[in-house]
């Protein structure tokens, strides 16, 4: 195991942080390798086979080439469940799982709802895994991600209805919801600088950019359509950029939503958003 370990630290150390290293090592080894975490921690001698010899090789290139571990595994795990990822969908990241937990935590159980920007599906069925009797549909304009969504949807046990929607060009068509949740792009083009390669070289632009000029853009749009799609009392909960928490608040306000609140993440910044239609 020492000899699987220096390989990897040797040829990642100059691609990496000396931390990042470390786990992208153990992540290797227990993940894609198959090699036990006793094994692992106790660095026992482990010779490996030509096939598993390929498989390091090929993740250890594409590593170089800071393509994200995720998708070099195929998956990754959120809210406890294993979920397919692709280059045509979003990683899961760990602050959703708040907004997921705060949606299932005010629900009763049975609502009808909705997820706008479904990507590969994690807050859809995370929630109708928590939430078993309600009613849930998730939409994407990516075809791609939708077939993710729905292989997530199945082999997690769930049962959701997609469908494929431009919710920027989308007319309301008498739908009625009684929660509507969207992680929709919501980083400006300026911030691509201070981002890393991992992401803005590997995932879908399409699901993270939005002009400078309007970082609101997807918001103010869903909060719109949701004044005709949301239920008396329903609810929007929103992830967002968390340098417009008061804008977003502001401009469900100026729409006429109530008991908005905003809250904070586990890194202490503005991330996610509720309000309800009156």
């Amino acid at each position: 195991m020492k000899t699987i370990a220096r390989k990897i630290q040797e040829e990642l150390s100059c691609h990496y942080p000396t931390g990042e290293v470390t786990a992208l090592t153990r992540i290797l080894a227990i993940e894609l390798l198959g090699i036990s975490q006793m094994v692992f921690f106790l660095k026992d001698d482990v010779t490996l086979t030509a096939e598993q010899e390929t498989l390091l090789n090929n993740a250890i290139e594409r590593l170089e080439k800071h393509e994200p571990i995720q998708y070099i595994l195929g998956y990754s795990d959120f809210c406890g469940l294993r979920f397919k990822v692709t280059p045509a969908t979003l990683i899961p990241r760990p602050e959703t799982s708040e907004l997921v937990d705060w949606i299932a935590n005010e629900s009763n159980g049975t609502e009808s709802i909705l997820d706008i920007g479904t990507g590969s599906g994690c807050i859809a069925v995370s929630l109708a895994n928590k939430l078993p009797k309600s009613d849930i549909s998730a939409w994407d304009i990516s075809a791609d991600a939708l077939a993710v969504a729905n292989e997530n949807s199945k082999a997690n046990d769930c049962t959701i209805k997609f469908k494929q929607v431009d919710i920027l060009a989308y007319q309301p068509q008498g739908e009625q919801f009684d929660i509507i949740v969207s992680n929709p792009p919501y980083i400006r083009d300026l911030e691509k600088s201070g981002m890393e390669a991992n992401v803005l070289d590997w995932e879908p632009h399409t699901a993270l950019f939005v002009p400078d000029n309007d970082p609101l853009l997807f918001y103010r749009t869903i909060a719109e359509k949701g004044k005709e799609m949301l239920h008396s009392g329903g609810k929007l909960y929103f992830e967002i950029n968390r340098e417009f928490g008061k804008a977003t608040c502001d401009m469900l306000a100026s729409l006429g939503y109530t008991d908005i609140e905003l809250r904070k993440d586990f890194a202490d910044n503005d991330r996610m958003v509720r309000a309800v239609k009156p």
